[in-house]
C-alpha cells in the first residue's frame, strides 16, 4: 500500500489529484539536482526549494479549505510558484550553473505540469460557474477518496 493511499478523509482527497503528485514529482526533481550541485549558494538553493515545495502545498491548502474560490486563488498562486521556480532554474542555467540537457529535462516536466494546472483551475472556474462543488464535510458515502 501506498502512504498517501492510508488514512483517507475529505480533507486528503488533494493526494489523489494528478497535479499535485506531479508537483511533488517536479519538487522532488530540482530537490535533487541542487542538492548534487554544490555551485549554487545555500540562499539561492533555498530559494529555489521553497518555491518548487510551495506548487504542491498550495494545491493542498486550496483543496482542503472547502470554497471553491478560495481554492481556484491557492491554484493560481500554485502556478504562480511554479512561473517563479522556472525563472530561477532557467537563471540557473543561464549561469551555467546547470547543464542545458538538465534544464530541458525540467522544462519537460514542468511544462507538462503547468498545462494540468491551468486546465484544473480552467476546471474549477467552471464548477463556480455552475455551483457543482461540494461545500461541507458532509460524506456522501458514494463520493468518499
Amino acid at each position: 500500500m501506498r502512504i498517501v493511499d492510508r488514512n483517507k478523509n475529505i480533507n486528503r482527497g488533494y493526494r489523489k489529484l494528478e497535479v499535485w503528485n506531479e508537483a511533488i514529482a517536479i519538487y522532488t526533481l530540482v530537490y535533487s539536482k541542487l542538492k548534487e550541485s554544490s555551485n549554487i549558494s545555500y540562499r539561492t538553493k533555498n530559494q529555489i526549494e521553497s518555491s518548487a515545495l510551495s506548487v504542491s502545498s498550495n494545491i493542498a491548502e486550496g483543496y482542503s479549505r472547502r470554497s471553491l474560490k478560495e481554492n481556484i486563488q491557492f491554484v493560481t498562486i500554485a502556478l504562480a510558484s511554479l512561473s517563479e521556480n522556472y525563472s530561477q532554474i532557467y537563471a540557473l542555467m543561464k549561469t551555467d550553473q546547470i547543464t542545458e540537457d538538465w534544464f530541458l529535462k525540467y522544462d519537460d516536466v514542468h511544462y507538462k505540469l503547468e498545462n494540468k494546472l491551468i486546465k484544473f483551475n480552467q476546471s474549477l472556474i467552471e464548477k463556480l460557474e455552475s455551483s457543482d462543488w461540494e461545500k461541507n464535510y458532509y460524506i456522501n458515502k458514494s463520493k468518499q477518496p
